[in-house]
């Protein structure tokens, strides 16, 4: 029963503690990846920037072929929108919405997960010797609860790091396999 007793006792220490050095964890978590590509940064800037290109290299659109999207706003741009609904575990639903764009150089939106919360994205394309340097960057509020915290240390950064290197590299091959000049179906418009 001592035993028992002492367990008991240093579980509860250690969750205090635990729990005690999450207050000293920013609960601001961000996740950030780049990859540099072989092409001019309008034709990468485009295929983020026109949200029906989504359905090509968004790594979650990978995952769920058949998930149901509505489209609202413009094709691009400040104020182009658009839901998305599905059964999968990893997708879930949610609104994404450009809030601000300068042509080739930033887009900066919102994402809405429902009950798992909000976050604010943004991708920026950077001229290199080589073509265009991408970033893509999350930044979402985590709270104050200590289990919430720890999962965006240890878990989300791995995860959503993960999708984005595969989003990323999807844009990658998309840019670098069109011919030089190539412009994109949907290139200009929301601008």
């Amino acid at each position: 029963m001592k035993l028992l007793k002492r367990l008991g006792l240093g579980i509860l220490a250690l969750l205090l503690l635990l729990a005690i050095f999450s207050l000293f964890i920013s609960s601001r978590l961000r996740v950030e990846r780049s990859i540099e590509v072989a092409a001019p940064a309008d034709a990468a800037f485009e295929q983020v920037n026109t949200l029906r290109n989504w359905e090509r290299w968004s790594p979650w659109h990978g995952i769920d072929p058949h998930m149901l999207l509505t489209y609202s706003g413009p094709d691009g741009g400040a104020g182009a929108s658009y839901n998305w609904f599905s059964k999968h575990p990893d997708v879930g639903d949610g609104q994404f919405k450009i809030t601000k764009t300068e042509p080739y150089k930033f887009i900066v939106a919102e994402m809405n997960f429902g009950p798992n919360g909000t976050a604010n994205t943004t991708y920026s394309f950077d001229k290199t010797a080589k073509g265009t340097r991408i970033t893509w960057a999350m930044e979402s509020e985590l709270g104050m609860n200590p289990v919430s915290k720890y999962m965006g240390i240890f878990l989300i950064d791995d995860v959503v790091g993960a999708d984005f290197e595969r989003g990323l590299n999807n844009i990658k091959q998309i840019v670098e396999s069109q011919p030089a000049g190539q412009q994109d179906a949907h290139a200009g418009h929301g601008h």
